[in-house]
């Protein structure tokens, strides 16, 4: 499957799903307790630099977006999905939701202070990953953070239903040391590694690289 395929798959995938995904995750983050801790640090780190407002990367429903202001970020959603962009714009009407795909994103060079990447590139595969950490790092401003959430192991599973309905999806497991090797490539320095348990309905361990992108670089 070419690239162009597998982003038109994932955006009707998406598009199908939108409504009743969101209602399945609801309004209120429900993350657990290490994940919040690392949305915590992830604005702690953004608000101490001071250097822009925040996009979440892949936002889906808006519920994360909405998480990040809460926590007093100027954040912004932007997902491949229009049926998601949608849903969260009617969710969150004081927050801004824009259509995008992640490896050719319409925002300036360098003018972010933090990027999250919350399970966004679950359905990119591992050989795909370099042009979009190298968009994580264009847009982002010099000394910016970037927190990326994602399934730790190896290979891919394909969903054919989720949610109710008929989709086409791959879920992509990605090594934690080979993800972390790509950051430190395209020249983030990373400040922050978790690798947790499976937990709830999870199948696979979850990882959290939490990265920086190197001043003047």
């Amino acid at each position: 499957m070419t690239e162009s395929s597998r982003l038109d798959a994932v955006r009707a995938s998406y598009d199908t799903v939108a409504a009743d995904y969101a209602r399945f995750f609801g309004t209120t983050l429900a993350e657990p307790p290490l994940d919040q801790a690392m949305l915590a640090a992830f604005a702690d780190l953004v608000r101490a630099g001071g250097s822009g407002p925040v996009a979440d990367l892949g936002c889906g429903p808006g519920r994360v977006t909405a998480h990040l202001a809460s926590l007093g970020l100027d954040a912004f959603g932007v997902d491949l999905s229009p049926g998601m962009v949608e849903v969260a714009r009617r969710s969150y009407p004081g927050l801004r939701f824009d259509v995008g795909a992640m490896p050719a994103l319409d925002l300036p060079d360098g003018g972010l202070g933090g990027v999250l990447s919350w399970y966004s590139t679950v359905h990119t595969p591992l050989r795909e990953l370099p042009a979009v950490v190298a968009e994580y790092h264009r847009v982002l401003a010099p000394g910016g953070h970037l927190l990326l959430a994602f399934k730790a192991g190896d290979g891919h599973v394909r969903l054919e239903h989720a949610y109710g309905h008929p989709v086409t999806l791959d879920v992509h497991r990605h090594p934690p040391d080979r993800v972390a090797a790509l950051l430190a490539e395209a020249g983030f320095t990373e400040t922050a590694c978790l690798v947790r348990a499976a937990s709830g309905v999870e199948r696979t361990p979850q990882a959290f690289l939490l990265v920086r992108r190197a001043d003047g670089v």
